[in-house]
């Protein structure tokens, strides 16, 4: 798997807004795709929107719930078309399966189309150790390849990359002369693939969808690279998560409605490919064999989590990504591993243990807009407060990484919050100390206005106070404002 830094996630998004270049990057493309989502929407119907939306959430959670069927109806139209489908329950086997079918067919050369699960494997290295070479083809996965990166956006790879960058890169790793026109760029990254196509025997894709009532694997793609992994090598194998799966033709209708306007903006992607089985007799071109791979790789962890199984109908547009104010402002790296953004600090805990990505589910200000824009209306503030109280208060202690301390911290701050008592005796106390601080040197945390506390001198109030300003306790709380004004309405 790659390697993971989730536990880095604090110095790393401090970095991260520390660097101009990524803050522009962001700005132009996330709020660029917004923009584009919105206008898409705006085309049809708000009711008709809501119903696409209601549809695809119903066809996603019935899924879910009888995923055991769809998989072994899957199996049998797969192997019905002539296809083979393997199950892997990790990445290491999904990885093995994949390195047995290169080796036992001698491949050379092979091509990919973008594919998140596979950069969660880790694929690109384990075929390579057995003397492979593997090509990213999708532009964006392409230029992260020559960077030795992983992704920072679901659609978008390298969204934190400018053309400068680009350029820059395109220059000490392909020998050209530096050029930073993107017409230019992208005509000399399609030169260099273009002999790779042809000399491909293995084309590896992943798949938006897989429609277990025909055992079609669907692509959904805006270039052409993924027509030609697909069908162009002897062999090609699709990669993807075992919750892909759909049942219907009729169901992925309603999905091809809503994932390119979610997405991108569009309609419709410039090509949806579909891909069911290897070559038939009459056939002009296509694979001599496909395998499709489905991988649980934890994901069986978060079916079994009432609480948490939501996250399985997620369809990787991106969309909670581009409205997001703390991705928007951090970008993907951050997050240490290959889910990004809102519904990666739901994912990436459950895919690779929560003490590690103890962070991820803290990376949110619950707004609720991730929420709001999700085509298929997955909870995902819901969702991180849950993950934040196993965190805290989980009874099993692989979850639990909240300090012994913190957890005292918590009871004692929920003790006083319930007690009408100790809280006006806590206001009382908060408010001496205010005054004391025109006395007390030690106490002066108070701005020349006295009405912020900049720098308070003690924790917790300091960490908050470090990055953001408090305002200071009001002379009369709202239950004290309250009391004064029923007795002025008895009188």
């Amino acid at each position: 798997m790659p390697e993971i830094k989730t536990e880095q996630f604090f110095a790393a998004s401090a970095a991260a807004m520390k660097n101009p270049k990524l803050r522009r990057a962001l700005d132009r493309v996330g709020s660029g795709f917004d923009v584009a989502r919105i206008s898409a929407i705006d085309e049809v119907t708000p009711e008709v929107w809501e119903q696409w939306r209601q549809q695809g959430r119903d066809i996603k959670v019935h899924t879910i719930e009888h995923l055991d069927y769809y998989l072994d109806l899957l199996y049998t139209n797969v192997t019905a078309a002539g296809g083979q489908l393997h199950f892997a329950n990790d990445a290491s086997q999904a990885n093995e399966i994949v390195a047995h079918i290169a080796r036992t067919r001698n491949v050379k050369v092979a091509t990919k189309s973008k594919s998140m699960v596979s950069e969660e494997l880790e694929l690109n290295p384990v075929l390579e150790a057995i003397g492979v070479e593997v090509w990213e083809t999708d532009l964006g996965e392409y230029i992260i390849q020559l960077a030795k990166e992983t992704p920072s956006h679901l659609v978008a790879p390298a969204l934190h990359k400018s053309k400068e960058d680009v350029a820059e890169l395109f220059t000490e790793k392909l020998g050209i002369p530096y050029d930073e026109d993107i017409f230019h760029m992208a005509a000399t990254a399609r030169t260099v693939l273009r002999d790779k196509f042809m000399e491909a025997d293995l084309g590896i894709s992943g798949a938006n969808f897989v429609v277990a009532e025909t055992g079609t694997l669907v692509i959904i793609t805006n270039e052409g690279n993924g027509r030609l992994c697909t069908s162009a090598p002897r062999i090609h194998i699709g990669i993807t998560g075992m919750e892909k799966v759909i049942p219907s033709m009729q169901d992925l209708a309603v999905f091809l409605r809503l994932l390119p306007r979610s997405a991108t903006g569009q309609r419709i992607t410039s090509y949806v490919s579909m891909i069911t089985g290897p070559r038939r007799s009459d056939d002009e071109d296509g694979p001599e064999e496909f395998h499709l791979v489905l991988v649980d790789n934890g994901r069986s962890r978060m079916l079994a989590d009432p609480a948490l199984r939501e996250a399985l109908n997620c369809i990787r547009c991106g969309a909670c990504l581009n409205i997001c104010p703390v991705y928007q402002r951090i970008g993907g790296h951050a997050y240490g591993w290959v889910y990004p953004g809102p519904i990666g600090a739901v994912v990436s805990p459950m895919l690779i243990g929560l003490k590690q990505a103890k962070e991820l589910p803290q990376a949110s200000s619950l707004c609720g807009a991730c929420r709001e824009v999700c085509p298929v209306k997955i909870d995902i503030p819901r969702m991180l407060l849950d993950l934040r109280h196993k965190s805290a208060e989980s009874p099993d202690k692989s979850q639990r990484s909240a300090k012994a301390a913190e957890r005292t911290v918590a009871r004692l701050y929920a003790m006083l919050m319930s007690s009408p008592r100790l809280l006006r005796l806590a206001v009382r106390c908060g408010r001496f100390l205010q005054k004391a601080e025109r006395f007390i040197p030690f106490f002066s945390p108070l701005s020349k206005d006295g009405k912020w506390i900049k720098n308070a001198p003690l924790p917790p109030l300091s960490k908050w106070t470090r990055s953001r300003d408090l305002p200071t306790l009001p002379k009369q709380t709202f239950h004290e404002v309250w009391q004064k004004e029923l007795s002025r309405d008895d009188s």
